[in-house]
């Protein structure tokens, strides 16, 4: 029998995860999910047998004591998978916070794990805002540039990537840290994410709603399915970890597209009265986080670790207004 932990599962890629592995994983694996709010049951595994392996767990991660009841010698994890943070925009609109939950916390059940279950299976989703901008056409990999973020999001969760090596080169634990593009198109409401607009301009219209777009039409951005990044996030748990080398982060694959070329698609598959639901309104704020991320990465290391590249952006739009049938 084996265990599993998600943090952040409040989250739609938490909700995903947790429900890709009550599917996919023995019948006698349990999967703990936990957020500030007890996280609800995946919808897609709700009315199934899997529901009973599922335990949901209210929890605020920025409390050792919470931490200390979640993560004990009494019932240790195969694998903790930690997807919970403060998201870019409001990382950088409340330092404070976003130290907490996103370095403080972190750090706080790494050593708990050291402590309690050594050698435990990590992954941890970090993000591509780990690196700064780069001169146009400067194609980014995991050795040809130093990540320096220029973001407080980003220099937190770089933070964790270091922490997380030098934990898993010592042997307290098996970690892998994975850089996600923006993941689009995200299900739900709108979040803290500087990128959120990238979701939103093809979410809200689904929905007969308007969204804002808040930075030019012509703005690169690196983006990944849902779909494909849940099968990301579970590939790295099986990779080996002498694979890695001496480094445990990976930048995932990702397409590289223009807004315009995503609200071309929207029009091409929901047609001129949902494209006109996008409203251009700039947000400087927004606007000077979104130009410090590069768009352009190298997906070769992680295509020898075996991670999946991505779907086109219109099959991937086109399984989302699926989804809403």
């Amino acid at each position: 029998m084996s265990s599993i932990l998600i943090t952040g599962a409040g989250g739609y890629v938490g909700q995903e995860l947790a429900a890709e592995l009550l599917r996919t994983s023995s019948p006698d694996t349990t999967v703990t999910i936990t957020d500030v709010q007890a996280p609800p049951v995946p919808p897609s595994v709700a009315s199934g047998d899997a529901a009973s392996r599922l335990k949901t767990v209210a929890a605020d991660l920025t409390s050792p004591q919470a931490v200390d009841e979640l993560i004990n010698e009494s019932a240790p994890y195969e694998t903790v998978f930690l997807l919970h943070g403060i998201m870019s925009s409001g990382s950088e609109a409340n330092f404070d916070l976003g130290i907490k939950v996103n370095l403080d916390s972190t750090r706080y059940i790494l050593d708990r794990l050291k402590a309690t279950m050594p050698g435990v299976k990590v992954v941890f989703t970090s993000s591509l805002a780990v690196y700064g901008p780069t001169k146009p056409g400067f194609v980014i990999s995991e050795s040809n540039l130093p990540p320096v973020p220029l973001s407080s999001y980003g220099s937190q969760k770089l933070i964790i990537e270091i922490l997380l090596n030098d934990y898993s080169r010592r042997g307290f634990l098996d970690g892998r840290a994975v850089r996600l593009p923006t993941v689009t198109v995200r299900a739900g409401k709108p979040t803290q994410a500087a990128s959120s607009f990238v979701s939103d301009i093809i979410r809200e219209p689904f929905h007969g709603k308007k969204a804002i777009l808040p930075v030019a039409k012509d703005t690169p951005v690196w983006i990944c399915s849902p779909y494909t990044i849940v099968k990301n996030i579970l590939h790295a748990r099986d990779v080996p970890k002498e694979a890695f080398g001496d480094s445990r982060s990976v930048n995932l694959p990702g397409l590289l597209i223009t807004v315009q070329e995503m609200l071309d698609a929207l029009e091409q598959i929901g047609g001129p009265e949902k494209r006109a639901l996008v409203e251009e309104k700039y947000d400087a704020d927004v606007d000077r986080i979104v130009q410090s991320w590069s768009p352009l990465f190298d997906s070769a290391r992680a295509r020898e670790l075996g991670f999946a590249d991505d779907i086109p952006l219109i099959e991937n739009i086109k399984r989302f207004a699926g989804s809403l049938a």
